[in-house]
């Protein structure tokens, strides 16, 4: 059976880079930051080399049904989310390392005997936004103590991008940080309407993305509920 991302809900909310101004800067000087308005060349735009951290819209939460087969309120087992997200990333060497670190949260229907209760989950690395260039699969623990309905436990997971692909061309950051000046011809045009600029942007940027590893059901059931 195929699976297929939806779209993406972002937890938590890392900046997602619009460039629908005149500059961006790959280097950035040490007395300016995001949102700077610079006199003559226009408003800076953060670019990192560094992926964007994600869930995947409708994979942060899992449910699971007992007896299987059902999908009443009745029949829930156990629940469980995926939240509380932190990234850090290196990028000083020849690769650069994302590692996600996420707790996970999980209630149970039954209160008894202590129980269990083991998910799948994914790790990603997205690039431009449609091509998933590596996967992997893990397993969270959840270990309810005996009398207790709710179970708390952590995950990390890493990716590892070549800084080479993460690096915009020479030709395209000297069109993004190109120097522009009132009354210019093109001071006013916006470099990403230029297609060959706009696709080496988007094949630069990648995203790590991390979800729970949902059978089709589980996914249409998240959709729909």
């Amino acid at each position: 059976m195929e699976w297929r991302l939806p779209p993406r809900r972002k937890e938590p909310p890392p900046v997602k880079l619009r460039l629908s101004s005149i500059v961006l800067l790959t280097l950035l000087s040490a007395c300016s930051k995001g949102g700077d308005i610079i006199a003559g060349q226009g408003i800076l735009a953060i670019r990192s080399v560094c992926p964007q951290v994600a869930i995947p819209a409708a994979t942060g939460d899992i449910t699971v049904f007992d007896p299987a087969g059902r999908t009443d309120a009745g029949a829930i087992d156990v629940t469980a989310t995926i939240t509380n997200v932190r990234a850090t990333c290196q990028d000083d060497g020849a690769y650069v390392v994302s590692t996600a670190s996420f707790d996970v949260l999980a209630t149970r229907r039954d209160v008894g005997a202590e129980r269990q209760v083991v998910l799948p989950y994914f790790d990603v690395a997205m690039q431009g936004g449609n091509a998933v260039v590596a996967k992997r699969l893990g397993r969270v623990a959840l270990n309810f103590a005996a009398g207790s309905q709710r179970a708390q436990t952590s995950g990390q997971a890493t990716v590892r991008i070549a800084r080479a692909s993460a690096t915009l061309p020479t030709d395209v950051q000297r069109k993004l940080t190109r120097r522009r000046k009132a009354g210019d011809a093109d001071a006013a045009v916006d470099p990403m309407s230029e297609p060959a600029v706009r696709d080496a942007v988007a094949k630069a940027t990648f995203e790590h993305l991390i979800g729970f590893q949902l059978t089709q059901a589980q996914l249409q059931y998240n959709a729909t509920r």
